[in-house]
């Protein structure tokens, strides 16, 4: 039950974040559901990879080139779901960590989700 209330909310805050920034484009609140269930699929099956082979690349940056993995996964969901386009990296990077800071807040107080 968790899941799907963060996708819902996902979803939600992905298509809000859209009418703020210019350079995401999102169809509609169904295609941003969509974007956000393959954004965790990504996440979960993707992710770890990229994140285990820029183990040094992370170590040199502090932590700070998890940004730009989280930034292409982003770019990479985007690619697979018809509806959603994202103007360029620098686009990507802004959007994911407006919806990381979002989401974090969101589900903060709600230890049982």
């Amino acid at each position: 039950m968790s899941f799907i209330v963060r996708l819902l909310v996902t979803g939600g805050v992905a298509y809000g974040l859209a009418y703020i920034l210019k350079g995401i484009h999102i169809a509609s609140y169904w295609t941003a559901l969509l974007f956000a269930l393959v954004l965790a699929i990504v996440n979960f099956l993707i992710r770890p990879l990229f994140v285990i082979l820029t183990i040094p690349l992370t170590i040199i940056t502090l932590g700070l080139f998890l940004f730009i993995v989280n930034a292409l996964m982003v770019l990479l969901a985007s690619k697979i779901v018809d509806g959603i386009k994202i103007d360029g990296f620098w686009w990507a990077l802004l959007f994911s960590l407006l919806l990381s800071i979002a989401s974090s807040v969101l589900f903060s107080n709600n230890n049982g989700l």
